[in-house]
């Protein structure tokens, strides 16, 4: 199940791809990890997801990332007493705190800190930003607006509040159940929804104790001032490209993007780029060229992963999704630009061990031409550090913690391998040549670059770099 890219394909599931046979259909498309929103479905409906993926994830014997999505605190109006109102530019409308069902001059808001943070002259936006309202008055009971781009409105649409920092812990009480739950279950990263500040991070990480790995989900404008501190909080980022469109202008967004997956880069951070990237693709066959493109680009930026959302989770062609996503990446790392680009925009040197390790690492692995690097890692941080240097050999991460496996399954040019620790310097390179060698990425005669630290086991003592040819400590192996 080697694949021939770098950059890795998250997949959400629903209801076009829950059952076991789909999701191993997938993976065998090309999917690397798997999202469980839990904006949708029941715990119940988690945890047949689940075993689904562990039960593909022993069949292929592969380690398979899951993503842990916590809905976060959407904010959304109440019901409206018709299937849909219509609200005029010009007009006058109403959010308030009477539950009663709302109409084309009025709507609930139960949210009722938005009546202290709000001021006069800020801007709501409803329905992903297709229906903008313009403050009028405050008081303690009602907002007044007036409708600046109206629109037909349902009951329930979503609320955004651009340019402020609301007064809302990213964690409500549901998420923390469904974090609870999803702990239990054992998944490998939890995604935080409408992080706001580091404090929003900090929470979850004193409830999550070490069980997972936190994805920071960045969906409001205003973490630019905070983004290296959340970055440096986090073990992953996600640019969720949703709900930070419909904050910011549209031709804000390619910048803001490009900057982030820079900042993670830097940091050493998995990077996912998310939202729409082959929407077309929900209710046809091939996607827009422009589609393609924004996919290229991300590639092109230095992205660990993309994500398909709606394309698998409900779309018509779940399949056809992650096959279009495989080719393009593929495309795009063997263009000879991405290369030059991935040179041109590296990443600073931090003087620490592990970095001069795989920086030298990968600098061997470009003067010899070897078919990859393997790195030793028990907490996968030498991983992730070797594919910061984005190399042009792929990596080898070789662990003796599934967690571990599972959890670099989402980091850029790593394939990872969960067997057993060595507990010498020769039989870590024998183990070594023989993963490269049965992972069909280095045959008999062909080097390796390996990496490791000494005393074995130790996290974080990278300090071994070392250059073996398969053939030799295969061959001894295979006649043992």
């Amino acid at each position: 199940m080697r694949r021939y890219r770098f950059a890795k394909i998250v997949a959400t599931l629903g209801p076009s791809s829950n059952t076991y046979e789909k999701i191993a259909e997938l993976f065998k498309a090309g999917v690397d990890s798997f999202r469980l929103n839990f904006s949708h479905g029941s715990h119940e409906d988690h945890q047949q997801i689940y075993e689904h993926i562990r039960k593909a994830e022993k069949e292929f014997d592969r380690p398979i990332g899951i993503i842990a999505d916590l809905q976060g605190p959407k904010l959304r109006i109440g019901k409206l007493k018709d299937q849909d109102v219509f609200l005029k530019t010009g007009e006058k409308f109403v959010l308030d705190k009477n539950d009663e069902d709302g109409d084309e001059t009025r709507a609930f808001l139960p949210h009722p800190e938005l009546f202290e943070a709000l001021n006069v002259g800020d801007e709501l936006l409803i329905f992903d930003g297709k229906i903008r309202l313009n403050i009028e008055a405050v008081t303690q009971e009602k907002i007044e607006t007036t409708v600046a781009y109206g629109g037909r409105l349902t009951s329930f649409k979503g609320v955004n509040v651009p340019k402020i920092s609301l007064p809302l812990t990213a964690l409500t009480d549901k998420d923390k159940r469904d974090m609870a739950f999803a702990l239990d279950l054992g998944v490998d990263w939890v995604a935080l929804s409408f992080v706001q500040r580091p404090e929003d991070i900090i929470e979850a990480k004193n409830l999550i104790d070490g069980r997972a790995k936190i994805i920071t989900k960045l969906e409001k404008p205003s973490i630019v001032k905070h983004l290296d501190k959340l970055i440096e909080l986090s073990d992953g980022i996600m640019i969720a490209r949703g709900d930070l469109g419909v904050e910011i202008p549209a031709q804000d967004v390619p910048p803001l993007q490009k900057m982030i997956v820079r900042a993670a880069r830097e940091q050493g951070k998995p990077v996912i780029v998310a939202t729409q990237m082959l929407d077309s693709m929900v209710r046809a066959p091939p996607p827009t060229r422009a589609e393609a493109s924004d996919v290229a680009n991300a590639i092109y930026e230095g992205a660990d992963a993309v994500m398909l959302s709606e394309e698998t989770a409900a779309g018509n062609y779940p399949m056809e999704s992650v096959e279009m996503m495989d080719k393009i990446i593929t495309s795009v790392e063997k263009d000879e630009v991405y290369r030059a680009i991935m040179h041109a925009f590296g990443v600073d040197n931090r003087h620490t061990e592990p970095d001069a390790i795989t920086l030298s690492a990968s600098s061997a692995a470009k003067s010899i031409e070897a078919r990859a690097i393997v790195t030793y890692t028990t907490s996968g941080g030498t991983a992730v550090t070797a594919a910061r240097q984005r190399p042009t050999a792929p990596i080898l991460g070789i662990t003796g913690d599934i967690r571990t496996a599972r959890y670099l399954s989402l980091v850029w040019g790593v394939h990872s391998v969960h067997t057993h620790d060595a507990r010498t310097f020769d039989e870590m390179i024998d183990i070594a040549c023989h993963v490269a060698y049965e992972q069909e990425f280095a045959k008999q005669e062909e080097s390796i670059v390996i990496i490791a630290g000494t005393p074995f086991g130790t996290k974080g003592a990278t300090n071994v770099l070392r250059i073996a040819q398969v053939e030799d400590r295969h061959t001894q192996k295979q006649a043992a």
